[in-house]
């Protein structure tokens, strides 16, 4: 390694000062700002001071989901138990349903939009699969079957109505396909939801990674999602909203 790339290198090492905890956290963060902003303001917005709140709001909540995609990725290869890790993806899924539902429809039961954790399931199968198959052929052969299962899952996700449809597939994929090249990964990534402009900010606190899993409660990551979903989904049917 040259001396010029070294020191490309250990600059781009200083920005990696979160751990997985606090990129975590900031993803649930931006997740209840985004959340609070469609289920309380959206409905109310008449312009004024509230529009402004409510664009800032959209801005903050484009963080999330890229970091929620690249943790799927970090559990894929860091996980002891992909079959449990699944399983649970799986069982929030279902508990936030109900939740959702009341979030972004004011029902108990909306069967043509279905949460994130579903999506992230999906995400999870989809590179379990391709990374099984990756020593059982040629690679140039693995590289077109890769390809054509992201496809089935995409259009799977559409067919589903979950939350980030085909969009997840992708951009886990690209995690996925570059984990080992972590710039370009997010660059692609980027680039495949580039219709949501401020998405690179989320991608962008993924360059700050430093590897490290920080300290961080179980309950706490699971169950966040049907909770604040539930609280914001029962405000949203009581203010009739």
């Amino acid at each position: 390694m040259t001396q010029t790339s070294m020191q490309q290198r250990n600059d781009f090492d200083k920005i990696r000062v979160l751990s997985g905890a606090q990129l975590k956290y900031l993803a649930f963060l931006s997740m209840l700002i985004d959340h609070v902003n469609k289920a309380l303001i959206y409905p109310n917005l008449n312009g004024g001071i509230m529009l402004y709140i409510s664009n800032l709001f959209d801005i903050l909540g484009r963080i999330a989901f890229p970091l929620f995609a690249f943790f799927v990725v970090e559990g894929y290869f860091k996980t002891k138990s992909l079959t449990k890790y699944l399983l649970n993806l799986i069982l929030f899924g279902i508990i936030s349903e109900v939740p959702f539902d009341m979030f972004t429809s004011g029902t108990f039961y909306n069967p043509r939009f279905n949460n994130v954790m579903f999506s992230l399931a999906l995400c999870l199968i989809t590179i379990w699969i391709i990374d099984t198959l990756k020593t059982k052929m040629p690679r140039i052969l693995w590289y077109f079957i890769s390809l054509l299962i992201v496809a089935i899952m995409c259009f799977v996700a559409m067919l589903l109505s979950v939350d980030y449809d085909y969009h997840a597939i992708i951009i886990v994929y690209l995690l996925y396909a570059f984990y080992n090249k972590l710039v370009l990964s997010v660059i692609l990534g980027y680039l495949s939801i580039i219709k949501e402009f401020w998405a690179f900010l989320g991608f962008g606190f993924i360059l700050m990674y430093n590897g490290e899993r920080g300290k961080q409660s179980k309950i706490l990551n699971y169950c966040f999602y049907p909770v604040h979903l539930l609280i914001l989904g029962a405000l949203r049917m009581w203010l009739n909203i």
